[in-house]
C-alpha cells in the first residue's frame, strides 16, 4: 500500500500482473489485465476515505457479537 500525499490517493496492488485497462468507479479506479483481473486499486480523495472510518460505532460487546451464536 502506498500514499501519495500530494495527490491524495491510495494504491493497493491487489495482484502481480500488467495492467492493460481501468474502470473508475466513484472514487476508486480499479485497473485490471487484458483478462480482467484487478491488479491496482487506487482510492482518490484518500484523506476524506480514511476519516469514514472514524465515524463507524463499533459496539463495546463485539466480542460477543462475533463469538456467540445468535440463534
Amino acid at each position: 500500500m502506498e500514499y501519495d500525499l500530494e495527490a491524495n490517493i491510495i494504491s493497493l496492488e491487489i495482484a502481480k500482473g500488467k495492467i492493460n485497462h481501468a474502470k473508475e468507479i466513484g472514487n476508486f479506479i480499479i485497473h485490471l489485465s487484458k483478462t480482467g483481473k484487478p491488479i491496482l486499486l487506487e482510492i482518490l480523495d484518500a484523506s476524506k476515505f480514511i476519516e469514514q472510518f472514524n465515524k463507524i460505532k463499533i459496539p463495546k460487546n463485539i466480542k460477543n457479537l462475533i463469538t456467540k451464536p445468535s440463534f
